[in-house]
């Protein structure tokens, strides 16, 4: 797939000399002309102030910080919020990636990367940033409610601008599986997306409560974890969710998850 991606200002945030060789000769190659480099936090934060990039593209481990940090920082200023995040690394353990997953990423990628794996994050990063072409079928999305219900602000706002880019416009945010059963019980709404793991109520009982309680038993609902347990995915399953998604999450994933939970609730 041809995407055009040589308008984008991209920030390059690695402290190893090699490596910043070897991704910037891989991004260039994918079609980003235009990188800057950074080898810390404190200097990548430096030049955002000074000209905020389209995309940061960022190490985990960092001399003075690591790439949660940096990320954090950028939605936690407002001029940077917006900007869309990388992350690359060969780490894999859950505990060391779930919290940048939770801070909102359009992709991590593994170290080294492929062609085809960095061209699927740059499409997500694309969808996110709303440069890519609009789907025939969006249309339908905007006379739509949707309740996004996720414990992290980072995390509702990442979501919000994705259900954005794909065509929805009236969206209501829930802070936690609690604040979304009050909420359904006097908003009707057409999907319902949730996170798993979040306090007081957990996306699990949330899809129990929603299937066995609730006045609105029918309405879709997708389900975006970083969750790798797969007891605990097979029971959101058997509860009755309609679709799940892998954080980061990527529009092209939403739109399939969500044609066929649309589909479903049609038959």
């Amino acid at each position: 797939m041809s995407l055009d991606l040589s308008h984008l200002d991209v920030l390059l945030v690695e402290p190893s000399p090699t490596q910043q060789r070897i991704i910037r000769e891989l991004v260039a190659a994918a079609g980003l002309l235009r990188v800057r480099e950074a080898a810390s936090m404190s200097e990548a934060l430096a030049q955002m102030r000074e000209k905020a990039p389209d995309v940061v593209i960022s190490a985990l481990y960092l001399p003075d910080a690591d790439g949660t940090d940096l990320v954090r920082a950028m939605r936690d200023t407002p001029a940077l919020q917006s900007v869309a995040f990388v992350l690359v690394s060969s780490e894999t353990r859950p505990h060391a990636l779930d919290p940048v997953r939770q801070s909102g990423v359009c992709g991590i990628l593994p170290k080294p990367f492929s062609g085809p794996q960095l061209q699927r994050v740059l499409l997500a990063t694309l969808d996110y940033l709303g440069d890519s072409a609009a789907n025939d079928d969006d249309a339908e999305y905007d006379a739509m409610r949707v309740l996004l219900v996720d414990d992290s602000a980072n995390a509702r706002r990442f979501m919000r601008r994705v259900l954005e880019s794909v065509g929805f416009v009236d969206i209501v945010e829930a802070e936690d599986g609690r604040d979304a059963v009050d909420l359904l019980e006097r908003t009707l709404f057409d999907l319902v997306v949730t996170d798993y793991n979040m306090p007081e109520m957990d996306g699990r009982a949330l899809v129990e409560y929603v299937r066995q309680q609730s006045w609105q038993a029918s309405v879709p609902i997708l389900m975006v974890t970083s969750e790798s347990d797969m007891g605990r995915l097979a029971a959101v399953e058997q509860a009755g969710v309609s679709g799940i998604c892998d954080k980061p999450f990527e529009p092209a994933m939403l739109r399939s998850l969500l044609k066929g939970a649309l589909q479903q609730r049609a038959a």
